[in-house]
């Protein structure tokens, strides 16, 4: 029979205290169930560790030979627990987040500095990413999505308030070409559209009418990933373009971009973000939880 590894621990515990109700004392256990363990250590090893006295407890040859060899293993299993209970109360580590490339404030650069600068044992590591996945088994710490695309069993939080999509143009391809007047009308147009992958098919552009959600196939004639480059060809008047408001409001407010179709594009819940369990969240996530807060619209946890 192999012993047990426990056994082991309140074996070196009996040898520091040569007693075992100290021991007992210090593990919070009765002296009889130390007792047992070091019986049952004895017999699985087949030879005797201690010597016990009504008095007192010593070690026999083999019990000083095994102490000297298992004592340094113990000693650092438990300055290893002794570690991870001091992090308990501090945020400390890496935090992995997988986010959504359109979610701009979250994205942005005084958010996370701030919260690097509040935090210096945190190390951010962030992977912008479109893709849908188990952020659980890709061990990511938490995510930030839209809402409408996590998981119903997830921890919500929201990371600011509502946000709109809008479909826009430069105004040199308005005064080309002009623009639609309802979504229908997108078909006749050059249109620049989005892809979260190689793989995935087009994003359909998603309106809302008299109460009524629908979206349009727009076959756009230019497809990316990238938003940068969606923006890129529609300032350049190459089409009409769709994504977050707050993604193209630099070039609103520029006049390089206006929005087009708006009464058909109302707002909706934004960013989240999500974590998997509501138990024992790490200090780490706790830190940029109660950072969202006190810098974002947040309102209240969900999920």
């Amino acid at each position: 029979m192999a012993p047990d590894l426990n056994a082991f621990a309140v074996f070196v515990l009996v040898a520091e205290e040569r007693s075992f109700r100290a021991a007992a004392d210090r593990l919070g256990v009765t002296r009889s169930a130390v007792s047992q363990t070091m019986r049952r250590l004895e017999e699985s090893l087949g030879i005797a560790l201690v010597q016990r006295t009504t008095r007192s407890v010593s070690l026999t040859e083999a019990g000083e030979r095994l102490l000297a060899d298992i004592e340094p293993a113990v000693a650092d299993i438990r300055a290893a627990l002794e570690g991870i209970e001091g992090l308990k109360g501090r945020p400390h580590g890496r935090l992995r987040l997988a986010v959504s490339s359109i979610a701009e404030w979250f994205l942005s650069g005084p958010f996370l500095a701030a919260f690097a600068e509040a935090h210096p044992e945190v190390a951010l590591d962030i992977t912008v990413t479109d893709e849908e996945f188990d952020i659980v088994a890709e061990g990511f710490d938490a995510g930030v999505r839209l809402g409408e695309v996590i998981e119903q069993d997830m921890i919500a939080v929201p990371v600011a308030g509502e946000e709109r999509q809008l479909a826009v143009c430069a105004p040199s391809y308005r005064a080309r070409f002009g623009v639609p007047s309802h979504p229908a009308e997108l078909a006749r147009h050059a249109c620049i559209g989005w892809r979260p992958t190689p793989r995935a098919a087009p994003y359909r552009w998603e309106f809302a009418e008299n109460g009524r959600d629908f979206s349009v196939d727009v076959a756009p004639r230019f497809t990316t990933n990238d938003m940068a480059l969606m923006i890129k060809l529609a300032t350049a008047g190459a089409g009409i373009t769709f994504g977050m408001e707050e993604s193209f409001r630099p070039a609103l407010d520029r006049a390089e971009l206006e929005p087009i179709l708006e009464d058909y594009l109302p707002t909706f819940p934004g960013f989240y973000l999500y974590y998997p369990s509501r138990r024992n969240v790490a200090p780490k996530l706790r830190a940029l939880i109660d950072h969202l807060r006190r810098h974002g619209g947040v309102r209240s946890e969900a999920g």
